[in-house]
């Protein structure tokens, strides 16, 4: 297998992610005279903010992804490519994937964060991730197939494990899929399973900090927590998950809760490149970048997004790993290339935070903007605006407006799916 890419006297940038960063700075290099390769181990942009509606059958997968392809039909200096990036030579400006070598005279690293497991090596093979929409479709399988096998039991110890759900983390992840599970519970399983005892399940959330969703206000985080509890989600704050079988979770001061789905949104960590030296990875696996997200000591490599550890006065310990944080570096880089091709003066990176936000169910949502920050309602609909419009593709804005508009009148979806993969 190979590239077959053809070689021309245009500079050759090469982009491994295509992610929000890596996305952003392939279509703002479409139609310059640069030859554009982006490479992902998917052949779709997905939309991470809302996996956990995917996993809660709100949103059908089709309509939070996006073909890679279709995005750049029409630039034909963007050469899109299937490929997983197994590691870089940078001494010959190469790098070697499962398809093959290929060479480059820019490469940025978009390879994005994946789960931080902390090294718990159990609690991997068990618990279950939301990074993926394949993830998101894995949890959405089993949550309905332990309903069903929930009616069948024939008792409550039987029960109990099927029905009782653990979330580990308190970022947005964990509170949204906290509060979608609760809406569920509470307007979804009374109606498809009447036979369940909706006290019999128990949404448990713990969170090892004293607040929830820590980079947002102490207004966010104070109004998120009395929504979950307004919601009935257990909160366990400063209380760590440190050992799960598939059967029991261990807490960290001994106590253990029987249920055979953690969902695990504790952290994340960079996805490393391999051939790079040891001296510039920092923790959590991130590339350390300059100002111009060039990756120290590499001439020609960047980075951007959740990879990258950038930092300036206003974040001296890295930026958020955000998608606002790894468009604006997408954008800016796609200039700073360009000057770097010309020999002209490159722009440092300053990250311009528009606010942050987060959902808890209907009409329940803190929003944290530079100037304003407010919860509820409002900011429920705020929510659902900034995302509707952040999503590629009209077609897709219709898919999920429609969705959400269906949803709000009936508080009923019919993606309550257990559409399990085909195996020969």
């Amino acid at each position: 297998m190979a590239f077959n890419i053809p070689d021309t006297n245009q500079k050759r940038v090469v982009i491994a992610g295509g992610g929000f960063g890596g996305l952003t700075l392939a279509r703002k290099l479409a139609h310059r005279d640069f030859q554009v390769v982006l490479l992902d181990k998917n052949n779709y942009h997905q939309f991470q903010p809302l996996f956990y509606q995917v996993a809660m059958a709100g949103l059908e997968p089709s309509s939070i992804v996006f073909p890679l392809r279709k995005v750049f039909q029409k630039s034909k200096n963007i050469h899109v490519r299937m490929a997983h990036l197994q590691s870089v030579e940078h001494n010959s400006r190469t790098i070697l994937t499962d398809i093959g070598p290929l060479r480059y005279d820019y490469l940025v690293l978009a390879t994005g964060a994946d789960t931080n497991w902390y090294g718990n090596e159990r609690i991997r093979a068990n618990a279950i991730p939301m990074k993926s929409v394949s993830e998101a479709l894995f949890l959405r399988n089993l949550l309905f197939e332990d309903y069903e096998k929930a009616v069948a039991s024939e008792g409550f110890d039987q029960r109990q494990p099927l029905l009782d759900i653990v979330i580990v983390g308190g970022g947005p992840t964990g509170v949204e899929v906290a509060g979608a599970l609760a809406e569920m519970k509470k307007h979804i399983i009374p109606k498809d399973y009447p036979d369940i005892n909706l006290d019999e399940i128990d949404i448990h959330l713990f969170h090892g900090e004293k607040k929830l969703l820590n980079t947002m206000s102490e207004e966010a985080s104070a109004k998120a927590e009395r929504f979950l509890i307004e919601l009935g989600v257990k909160l366990h704050l400063e209380k760590l998950i440190t050992d799960y079988d598939g059967k029991t979770a261990t807490v960290a001061d001994g106590s253990t809760i029987l249920t055979d789905k953690v969902i695990w949104a504790a952290g994340v960590i960079g996805n490393r490149v391999d051939g790079l030296p040891d001296t510039v990875w920092t923790r959590a696996n991130r590339l350390k970048v300059d100002a111009f997200n060039m990756a120290e000591g590499l001439d020609g490599i960047f980075a951007v997004g959740d990879l990258a550890f950038q930092t300036e006065e206003k974040f001296p310990n890295g930026h958020p790993q955000v998608a606002q944080v790894a468009m604006q570096q997408g954008a800016l880089l796609a200039q700073n290339l360009k000057n770097l091709r010309d020999q002209k003066p490159m722009k440092a990176f300053r990250y311009k935070d528009l606010g942050s936000m987060a959902t808890i169910g209907r009409h329940r949502a803190v929003v944290d903007l530079p100037f304003w920050k407010f919860q509820g309602a409002f900011a429920w609909f705020v929510w659902m605006f900034v995302h509707l419009f952040s999503i590629l593709g009209a077609k897709n804005k219709i898919f999920v407006f429609f969705n959400w508009v269906w949803n709000y009148l009936t508080y009923d979806q019919s993606l309550r799916l257990v559409i399990k993969p085909w195996k020969r």
